[in-house]
């Protein structure tokens, strides 16, 4: 069954007002708002164009996986954008946390390399 509801905060975490996702995918705000609010589901090709303007799999709309993206299916493009996004939280969590003065580059250095070795720890 369409996840509306994934279509909303996909969108909103991609920084997207529904006129923009409109526009992305040619629909109308009304549309967009209409699949959000679970009063009308898109077609299957609709469905391929949300997908890949939310950078998700079309399995994630439909709500057979709770992961947004199939890790078997090579969407490495997709795993290098959340890992730049979650080294970037991470590394603005560290910094002020520890108070760490990034003028200097060695510590934004050394701070990025230590992010970096936890990843391919995972």
């Amino acid at each position: 069954m369409f996840r509306g509801d994934r279509v909303a905060y996909r969108r909103k975490k991609k920084k997207l007002t529904q006129e923009e996702l409109a526009s992305k995918v040619n629909l109308t705000k009304a549309a967009i708002s209409n699949y959000e609010n679970g009063h009308s589901t898109p077609s299957n090709e609709t469905l391929v164009a949300l997908a890949d303007t939310l950078d998700v799999d079309t399995d994630y709309l439909l709500g057979r996986t709770d992961t947004p993206w199939n890790e078997q299916s090579g969407s490495n493009s997709k795993k290098n954008d959340l890992s730049q996004e979650t080294t970037d939280y991470v590394l603005k969590e560290l910094v002020k946390k520890y108070n760490i003065d990034l003028t200097d580059p060695k510590n934004k250095e050394t701070l990025e390399k230590m992010i970096k070795l936890v990843y391919e720890d995972l």
